[in-house]
This record gives structure tokens, C-alpha cells and sequence, in this order.
């Protein structure tokens, strides 16, 4: 591996011969249900091993992108993250055996005392991705995610320990804030070195499954943050909402998008985004992956009606907002009258980098994640909004008449039981 250290890169690519484990939305609110310090610790070390998995995979990626995509700037400092963060977990003290000892003894064995996780189900959006084969065996996710622990004393170097870990997450999730961004920089370079305005389509699956690794990445970190968190707010498992209001989400992602908007196009009106939600619609997810897809919808609605009728109309057609209750899946359909897509066109606003608007380059220095970046320019609204809703079972289609509209179909697993999808 080029520019790694022999020895690391030995590792990287021992790590990356192991299988990923995927945890599914339900698995984690069942974990981490009142959890004890001891529980938290066997969590930790399944991040210690884990982690360090799905890292090592993506470097061993980066490293054999092909016609020198992996020699770009910004693709080399994205890898030199994954190096970083790798190092660090790998390096991290591993649990004392007085630690071990005391856990072991308060973890719970008699298989009829021992809850057990809910069942996955293979995530629908596997079957667009090629999984890793492996060779190497795994014990099963209840046997390396879910320890139930007694909530005993435990030595203090326990909750020591977990705080350490975390600090450490803190640090690994602050480094990788800009992933997103630097990798869509280093795709621009890509795309001027070859003199051309699209990328094909093993850039495009790479892509997917990079950033696809990434959510799963961060959401397992944010999740061992925020179970180690002293006070937990109401009706939240780390930074899973079990009653997640979708009216309530949903009207705070319409107020940001029409101040969006309003504030780029100084607009004096903004077009009226109606919203047609029952109040008391609840149901299992994470507000901030969902706000996110709604506003990237409402965000290209915004602008496809005010780019048609000009920023200088008296007056807008609304944007509706519909959503449906069905029995596998929450529905929310974004409806604009802002001229529509070509039909010929509508497979391209899935690629990364197509986009009507003009690309920024970024400053080498920037370090804003994905929720804050410019990514207008980019063309990664659509396509990464549709991986959000795929990590935990969804999906996300569109309907386009071109010279009236385009319909938004964003679905939403309301069952929970999807396993990450991973490869």
C-alpha cells in the first residue's frame, strides 16, 4: 500500500480480510435499553474489533481506485484518516484481565435469563452491492454486540475505561467530519485530470458503498457516545428517537429549506410548502438522517419552482408534502410544479458530481461534515440522500413529467430489522 508504513499496511490488510457485522436499527435500541457500565464496556470491545474492520476495508479500496483516482490530493488525505483512526483503535489498551475478570462474573449466562436481540433481515439494498466473501469465521452478532451485564458493582477502571473509549470515538468521529466533502473534492480533481464531466460507473459503486460504510461508521460511534452520556434525553437510545414525530421533523426541515432559499435567492416570499402529516405519526428512527432526506428533497423542490417561475413572481405553485401509514414502510412524497426532469436524464441525478449548479472547490482546510458542507454543486443531495434511507432498509425514487413536476417517494422501514448493509 502506497505511503503506509510495511508493518501498518500488513495489518490493514490482515484486518480487511475479516467480514463486517452488520447491527440493525431494532438491535441497537434493544441494546442499548438502560445499559450498565459493564454492558457499555462489552460494546466497546466489540467497536475495538470491529471498527478497526470496516476501516481497513476502505483503505485497502481507496488504495486500488483505479486510473490514478487514488493518486488525488484529496483522496489521499481521506486515506490518511482511515490510516489514522485505524492506528489509533488498533493501538488502543486492550481490557485488563481484572477488568475481564469482574465483567465476566456479572454477565449474564443462563440463556433463560438473557435477552435476546431481534432477528436481521438482509438490508433490500445489499442486492445493488457485492458483499466481501471471507474465509474467516465470526461468532454471531449476540454473542459479540449484546452481553447482558447485571448491573452489579463493578471495579472503577470500568467506567474509566468506557470514558477513555469514548474520548477516543470523540476524536476519530471529529477527524472524519469532512470525509465527505474531501472525497467529492478529490473526485473533481478526478474529473479534470481525465477532461471529463461524468464518472463512470465503478467510481459511481464505489461511491456508494464508501459512503454507505461511512454512515454505518458514524452512527455506530455516535451510538456508544451517546449511551455513555450521563443523561439520556426522553424517548432517545443513544441517538435512536423511539418515537421519532415525523410532522414535528418534518415541519423543522420545511422552515430551514424555505430560509435556505429565501436567504439565496433573496426572496421576499417564499414558495408555501404544505404539509399533509398525521400529527401523532410515530415511529423508530433517527431525527437527524431523516430531517436530512427530507430538506435535500424540499432544498431541489425549492429550486427547481423559483429557477421556472423566476426569482421575481408574485406568486409560487406549493410544494405538497404527503405522508402515508402503511404496515412495512412510512411514506413521504415531495410533489413540485418546477418543470420537471427529461426522462432521459433521470438515472443521472442518482451520479455523483451531476448537477446543474456550479462546483466550489474547497478549501484544502476544510473540515465541516456532510450535514454542513456546501454540498450545492457537488450533485450528492440525491444520491446521498437515497444511501441514508437504504442503511436502514428504505428507499428513495423519483417521478418526473417533464414541463410540469417531479414527485419525490421517500420510504421509510418502520420494522427495523434490516442489517446494515455492508461490502
Amino acid at each position: 500500500m502506497s505511503g503506509i508504513p510495511k508493518e501498518l499496511a500488513s495489518r490493514i490488510a490482515h484486518f480487511a480480510r475479516f467480514p463486517q457485522t452488520g447491527v440493525s436499527l431494532r438491535q441497537m435500541v434493544e441494546f442499548g435499553q438502560r445499559p450498565s457500565q459493564g454492558t457499555l464496556l462489552r460494546a466497546a470491545q466489540f467497536l475495538h474489533d470491529e471498527l478497526p474492520i470496516r476501516l481497513a476495508h476502505r483503505v485497502v479500496e481507496l488504495d486500488l481506485l483505479p486510473d490514478n483516482l487514488n493518486q488525488m490530493q484529496s483522496v489521499l488525505r481521506v486515506k490518511r484518516m482511515y490510516v489514522d483512526s485505524f492506528n489509533e483503535l488498533i493501538n488502543f489498551p486492550k481490557v485488563s484481565d481484572r477488568i475481564k475478570d469482574a465483567v465476566r462474573a456479572a454477565t449474564v449466562r443462563e440463556a433463560a435469563e438473557r435477552k435476546q436481540l431481534p432477528e436481521n433481515h438482509v438490508n433490500p439494498a445489499c442486492s445493488d452491492m457485492q458483499r466481501n466473501a471471507s474465509p474467516h469465521w465470526i461468532p454471531s452478532i449476540q454473542h459479540r454486540y449484546h452481553y447482558e451485564v447485571k448491573p452489579t458493582e463493578l471495579p472503577v477502571e470500568v467506567s474509566e475505561y468506557n470514558r477513555s473509549f469514548v474520548k477516543t470515538l470523540e476524536k476519530i468521529k471529529r477527524r472524519h467530519d469532512p470525509v465527505v466533502t474531501t472525497l467529492a473534492q478529490g473526485v473533481v480533481e478526478y474529473k479534470r485530470l481525465l477532461q471529463t464531466d461524468r464518472i463512470n460507473s465503478s467510481v459511481q459503486h464505489f461511491l456508494d458503498r464508501f459512503y454507505l460504510s461511512r454512515i454505518g461508521i458514524r452512527m455506530l460511534i455516535g451510538q456508544q457516545i451517546e449511551l455513555n452520556q450521563s443523561q439520556q434525553q426522553k424517548d432517545y437510545v443513544g441517538v435512536i428517537c423511539t418515537h421519532t414525530n415525523v410532522a414535528q421533523v418534518v415541519q423543522e426541515a420545511i422552515n430551514n429549506a424555505q430560509f435556505v432559499c429565501g436567504d439565496y435567492y433573496m426572496l421576499m416570499t417564499v414558495p408555501e410548502i404544505e404539509l399533509h402529516c398525521p400529527r401523532d405519526l410515530e415511529f423508530m428512527y433517527v431525527p437527524s438522517h431523516l430531517h436530512h432526506m427530507v430538506f435535500e428533497l424540499l432544498k431541489n423542490s425549492l429550486r427547481a419552482v423559483v429557477e421556472l417561475h423566476g426569482d421575481d413572481a408574485d406568486k409560487y405553485p406549493p410544494i405538497k408534502v404527503v405522508v402515508a401509514e402503511g404496515n412495512e414502510d412510512i411514506t413521504i412524497k415531495v410533489s413540485d410544479e418546477g418543470g420537471g426532469i427529461p426522462r432521459s436524464a433521470i438515472e443521472h441525478v442518482w451520479t455523483y458530481m451531476y448537477t446543474t449548479a456550479q462546483t466550489p472547490m474547497l478549501d484544502p482546510e476544510f473540515d465541516k461534515s456532510d450535514f454542513r458542507a456546501p454540498l450545492a454543486g457537488f450533485g450528492y443531495g440525491l444520491p446521498l440522500s437515497r444511501l441514508y434511507a437504504r442503511y436502514f432498509g428504505g428507499d428513495l425514487k423519483l417521478i418526473s413529467m417533464e414541463g410540469y413536476g417531479t414527485d419525490a417517494y421517500l420510504h421509510l422501514s418502520r420494522l427495523s430489522d434490516n442489517e446494515e448493509p455492508l461490502a
